[in-house]
């Protein structure tokens, strides 16, 4: 394989932007697709090497992957454009939507558009699900140790860290008494090997940029600190509430930093803080966000700079143009740890690629994940299904029998996914024009 252009790259990462819908699981997807089976520019491997390391950091896994892979593919400048591209088209829809939100209240149709996406997201969920599955659980223990996940997750309500935790620690000792149980099959061991050789990067490729130097790493750290102080300095010259300013980019600084597993893990902390100690904003107005956010491509954690332009927007007068500005610096405050880690970490986690040990124990990580995955396709599927309560009267046929009928079509009959959704979209429009 030929090293892909950067502007070949750059043209997908900017497409990536505009469908990444179905949340991580989807968004994994579709790079997984596009980057290891369609266009083959990097390897299985390396692509679930990135990803355990995304997985246990906190913040939007998928960007920070798409960040990861970029990095790997056009160095820093790949990295900046594949994280920035990931999340600019949903900060822009999602400023376009609030404004109207704020202007014009609900509008029907909009969201008629947007109740048909919600079962084909499921369904994208779901082919993820059966996807990553296939790759990540290789042996017995990798089932076990899903299994598990989704138990204490979903019974127990156990958080994520403490699942990833648990993974890392009975991994180690596992290893060290019963190494069969890593043993992946001998089938699966050689069809890898074989893939390896059809890939632009695989785990054997040298990579200069990707090597490990400590001045490097104080560089990235010190820039970082500069980046976060900038704003802060602009809000105390030039703004009139700098309070305010202030309280809102250590919040979200915050946030950034404990949002590990995703948005679903942070979003209460979000909302009991900026509903009931800040009333930046009312309950209400928190659960339409949260359906904004789902159903615009990107991260789910974008639901955040929703709570960033009501802020300003309700804490200014009513200001669209505060509004915008909290937006903005939210998305700012909530991106920049993301690249961070990528830029500063990634280094360290290349040279583990041949180190057996920390390969296995991350591997154990994925298949922790995989159950997670799993509690978050319930969680969605019962949202969609049983939109008010978990009984057999309030089921929701329209929706269950469209995530049965996208799940054919994209499994079966292999259906584009982005073909699907906008015919999904479509479907919705037409469901609230002819069924009242």
């Amino acid at each position: 394989m030929d090293k892909p252009t950067f502007k070949e790259a750059l043209k997908f990462w900017t497409k990536l932007g505009f469908i990444s819908f179905g949340g991580p699981a989807g968004q994994i997807a579709i790079m997984h697709e596009f980057l290891v089976d369609k266009k083959k520019w990097i390897s299985e491997s390396k692509f679930l090497h990135a990803l355990n390391y995304c997985m246990i950091l906190p913040g939007p896994e998928a960007q920070q992957l798409a960040a990861y892979i970029g990095w790997l593919l056009h160095g820093t400048r790949g990295g900046l454009a594949a994280g920035i591209l990931f999340v600019l088209p949903s900060m822009f829809i999602l400023l376009g939507l609030s404004i109207i939100y704020v202007s014009f209240g609900n509008i029907p149709w909009i969201y008629a558009m947007f109740n048909g996406l919600k079962p084909a997201v499921i369904a994208i969920v779901i082919l993820a699900l059966i996807k990553i599955g296939k790759k990540s659980l290789i042996g017995y223990f990798h089932y076990f140790v899903a299994i598990a996940a989704f138990i204490f997750i979903f019974f127990f309500n156990i958080p994520f860290p403490l699942i990833i935790v648990g993974a890392i620690s009975i991994s180690a000792l596992t290893r060290q008494f019963f190494p069969i149980f890593f043993a992946a099959s001998q089938n699966n061991i050689a069809e890898r090997a074989t893939d390896e050789k059809a890939y632009y990067i695989n785990k054997n490729t040298v990579i200069p940029h990707t090597r490990f130097k400590l001045l490097r790493l104080i560089r990235q750290i010190g820039l970082g600190i500069f980046l976060w102080i900038v704003p802060l300095i602009g809000f105390y010259f030039l703004t009139s509430d700098f309070e305010f300013w202030r309280t809102f980019s250590v919040f979200f600084t915050k946030a950034a930093f404990v949002t590990f597993g995703g948005a679903y893990a942070v979003l209460p902390y979000v909302a009991q803080v900026s509903v009931e100690k800040l009333n930046w904003l009312s309950q209400l107005q928190m659960i339409d966000g949260l359906a904004l956010g789902e159903t615009t491509p990107g991260p789910l954690i974008m639901v955040l700079v929703f709570v960033g332009f009501m802020a300003g927007h309700n804490h200014f007068g009513n200001s669209i143009a505060m509004g915008t500005l909290g937006l903005v610096t939210t998305t700012f405050y909530t991106f920049l740890p993301c690249f961070l880690f990528i830029f500063a970490g990634a280094p360290l986690i290349e040279r583990t690629q041949g180190n057996k040990k920390v390969k296995e124990i991350l591997a154990l990580v994925t298949a922790a994940v995989v159950g997670v995955i799993l509690n978050l396709t319930i969680y969605l599927g019962k949202a969609v299904i049983f939109p008010k309560e978990l009984t057999l009267a309030e089921l929701d046929y329209i929706s269950l029998i469209w995530i049965i009928v996208s799940f054919v079509a994209m499994y079966r009959f292999k259906i584009n996914m982005i073909t699907w959704i906008g015919i999904s979209a479509l479907f919705g429009l037409v469901h609230y024009l002819t069924i009242p």
